[in-house]
């Protein structure tokens, strides 16, 4: 869900690359059908979409590694050296005004939509703050 709304975010800013893996994602699964209905409400998409796991590749090209949770960038920054400057918090993206910051979003799977609705909430809120990253990174 990040990746898509992120993707519709930066999409005209054709130097912004945007993908996603998990630290414990099963390789090849499809979006689930709430995050794709939560999407299309947004008029985002995930077009071909399938999950895989994060990896050195991925991170060693990567100029921003966002974690939805404190547990999965601690994670990240321990098996992948040369990420942990890059690897940063979604909430951390947010306005403290919103009273989010360092607070994990958790994966929404299996809780319904109204769970996935608020998610794709908190990521909304981020990505203003991560485009401002990503503009201070060029």
């Amino acid at each position: 869900m990040a990746e898509a709304l992120l993707r519709k975010a930066t999409a005209n800013s054709p130097e912004v690359i945007v993908g996603s893996a998990g630290v414990g994602a099963l390789p090849g699964q499809p979006a689930s059908g709430e995050t794709l209905s939560i999407l299309k409400s947004r008029k985002a998409t995930l077009a071909n979409f399938r999950s895989r796991q994060v990896d050195e590749d991925l991170v060693s090209n990567a100029d921003l590694v966002i974690a939805m949770t404190r547990a999965h960038a601690a994670m990240v920054s321990q098996f992948f050296d040369d990420a942990r400057d890059s690897v940063n918090l979604l909430c951390d993206f947010i306005d403290e005004g919103e009273g989010l910051a360092g607070v994990d979003v958790p994966d929404p799977i299996g809780m319904g939509r109204e769970a996935y609705e608020e998610v794709a909430k908190v990521i909304e809120l981020a990505i203003p703050g991560i485009i401002r990253k990503l503009d201070e990174e060029q």
